[in-house]
């Protein structure tokens, strides 16, 4: 899966949890004052939240952002749906690619060699990836619940 593919795919879930969020906000406090939309989207909004965060880390250091362009990557996944905009706008001015920079291009800093060792393997990277969502949503939801 190219950079641009994953993103992508990372950035609309995002932004499909987040109007499913919404939506299920709208469910609670609205006519039908029912929370099962907000357990249900906050939980699934919360993990592909992480998600994404960790999914920009990655292509943040395999395609050398900038600091500022990282952070405007990380900060759109706070206001709803802004992932998408922000995903047009890195295709359109080609911040993502088609292929991975690394390991082909492995570099010497310690994120390069990181990165680069979770590309060697598809399925590794898939299976780290998954824990650190895991692990990251665990540590959220320990520190700092949300509240009724």
């Amino acid at each position: 899966m190219s950079p641009t593919r994953l993103f992508r795919s990372v950035a609309i879930a995002e932004a499909v949890t987040w109007t499913g969020l919404l939506v299920g906000m709208f469910l609670k406090y609205g006519p039908a004052d029912n929370e099962t939309g907000v357990r249900v989207f906050g939980m699934l909004h919360g993990v592909v939240f992480v998600a994404y965060v960790v999914t920009t880390a990655v292509v943040w250091v395999d395609r050398r952002w900038s600091a500022g362009r990282g952070l405007l990557a990380l900060v759109a996944a706070v206001p709803p749906l802004a992932t998408l905009p922000l995903e047009w706008w890195a295709v359109r001015k080609g911040w993502l690619g088609d292929a991975w920079r690394l390991p082909a291009g492995a570099g010497s800093s310690v994120p390069d060699r990181f990165v680069a060792w979770l590309l060697t393997n598809p399925l590794r990277g898939l299976a780290v990836g998954l824990v650190a969502v895991a692990a990251l949503t665990g540590l959220a939801l320990v520190v700092g619940p949300p509240t009724s």
